[in-house]
C-alpha cells in the first residue's frame, strides 16, 4: 500500500509527474474549476451530495456518514470498474477533493490498497488554488510581454493567431475567456468560464512559457466580459512595450462584419446589445443605429460605432493605462486577410 500526501505548493511544480489527476468532487464543483487535465470521478454526485448534506443537518452526522459511505462505495466501485481495471501496476494517480478530506481520502485508500502509488493533495482544491494564485504572481515578473495594441477591428486577434501559428508564444486572453472583450463581445452558445477556472487557465498557459522568449498578448482591460484578469498580469502588460496595429477604416469595418457574422444574422440580438450604450451615447444616437441596422445598413452602423464610440474610448484608455503606448512601434498588414497577418507576423518575429 502506498498513499503519499503532497503539499499544494510542492504540487505546483510537479503536476506533470502524475499519470492521471482525479477530482473526487461532484460534477458542479468540477465544472466551476479543476486542476489542469483532471478527470472527474465523483465520490458523491451532485444529487447525493445534497441528500447527504440534508441528512447531516436534519437528522444527525452519524446517519449521514453511514448513508454517505454506502453511496461512496458504490460510486468508487464504478470508477474502478470503468477506469482502473486496465491500469498497470506502476500507474501513478493524483487525487483531491475540496479540502483533501473524506471524498478523495476514501477513493485514494482503496486505490492504494489495490497496490497503486497514490498521491493525495493536502488541503485539496482549496489549497491548490491558493498556491496557484501565488504562482501566477511569481511567474508574471519573469516574463517579457509584447503587447499588440490597435483600435477595434484592426485585427489584433488575427495577428495573435498568425504569431502563434509561426511558433511564437501567445497569451490569448479572449480565447481563454470565450469573449471578444467589448459590449458586443459575447459569443452566442459559448458560456464564459467561471472566474476560478479563468484564473487556472491563465496559470496553465503562463507556466508553459519560456522566460527567454517574448510573450505576445493583446491590450486587454482588467475584465474580459465577466471575468477579471489577475492584477499582477494587468500591471505587467500595462508596463510592457507595445505594437500599434493599424488598418484602414474600410478594412476594419469589413473585418468586424466577418468576425461578428452572428450579429449580421440576428439583428434583434445586435439591437439588444446596442441598448447597453444608451446611457453612454444617448437614446437618440443609439436608436438611430438600431434603425440603420434593421434597414440592412450594417456597414454604416459599424463605421459609426468605430468613430463615435470605440475609437475615442480606446485611445483614451491606452493613453491613460499603457505606459509605453506613446512609444509603440506602428505595424500595418497589407489588408485584413490571414495571409497578410501571416506576413506581418513573420516580420515582427524577425525583430524579436
Amino acid at each position: 500500500m502506498s498513499l503519499t500526501p503532497i503539499a499544494a505548493a510542492e504540487l505546483i511544480g510537479r503536476l506533470a509527474e502524475f499519470d492521471t489527476v482525479i477530482d473526487a468532487r461532484s460534477e458542479a464543483e468540477f465544472a466551476l474549476d479543476h486542476l489542469p487535465g483532471a478527470m472527474n470521478w465523483p465520490t458523491l454526485n451532485d444529487a447525493e451530495r445534497i441528500q447527504i448534506g440534508t441528512l447531516y443537518k436534519q437528522v444527525n452526522p452519524f446517519e449521514a456518514r453511514k448513508r454517505g459511505a454506502a453511496l461512496a462505495a458504490r460510486n468508487i466501485a464504478a470508477h474502478i470498474e470503468r477506469e482502473v481495471i486496465d491500469k498497470p501496476k506502476d500507474w501513478k494517480p493524483l487525487a483531491y477533493c475540496w479540502r483533501g478530506g473524506q471524498r478523495s481520502g476514501a477513493l485514494s485508500l482503496i486505490l492504494s490498497q489495490i497496490g497503486f502509488r497514490v498521491t493525495l493533495v493536502e488541503g485539496g482544491y482549496k489549497a491548490f488554488r491558493a498556491a496557484m494564485l501565488e504562482d501566477v504572481d511569481r511567474i508574471v515578473p519573469r516574463l517579457r510581454f509584447q503587447v499588440v495594441c490597435g483600435p477595434t477591428g484592426s485585427g489584433k486577434t488575427r495577428l495573435l493567431q498568425a504569431l502563434s501559428n509561426q511558433g511564437a508564444q501567445v497569451l490569448d486572453l479572449e480565447a481563454l475567456a470565450n469573449h471578444r472583450s467589448s459590449v458586443l463581445g459575447a459569443i452566442p452558445g459559448l458560456a464564459q468560464p467561471s472566474q476560478k477556472h479563468f484564473d487556472t487557465l491563465i496559470w496553465d498557459a503562463l507556466r508553459g512559457f519560456d522566460t527567454a522568449r517574448p510573450v505576445f498578448v493583446e491590450s486587454e482591460s482588467k475584465k474580459v466580459g465577466n471575468v477579471s484578469v489577475p492584477a499582477s498580469l494587468v500591471e505587467a502588460i500595462r508596463h510592457s512595450p507595445c505594437l500599434n496595429l493599424q488598418l484602414p477604416d474600410t478594412e476594419r469595418v469589413a473585418l468586424l462584419i466577418e468576425d461578428y457574422d452572428h450579429l449580421v444574422r440576428d439583428v434583434d440580438f445586435l439591437c439588444d446589445r446596442l441598448a447597453v450604450l444608451i446611457p453612454l451615447r444617448g437614446r437618440a444616437l443609439v436608436e438611430g443605429w438600431m434603425t440603420l441596422a434593421r434597414s440592412g445598413q450594417l456597414p454604416q452602423v459599424v463605421q459609426d460605432l468605430l468613430t463615435q464610440h470605440y475609437d475615442p474610448a480606446y485611445m483614451a484608455s491606452m493613453l491613460r493605462n499603457f505606459v509605453l503606448f506613446k512609444e509603440a512601434t506602428r505595424v500595418a498588414p497589407a489588408d485584413r486577410s490571414m495571409g497578410a497577418m501571416t506576413n506581418l507576423a513573420a516580420q515582427i518575429l524577425l525583430k524579436n
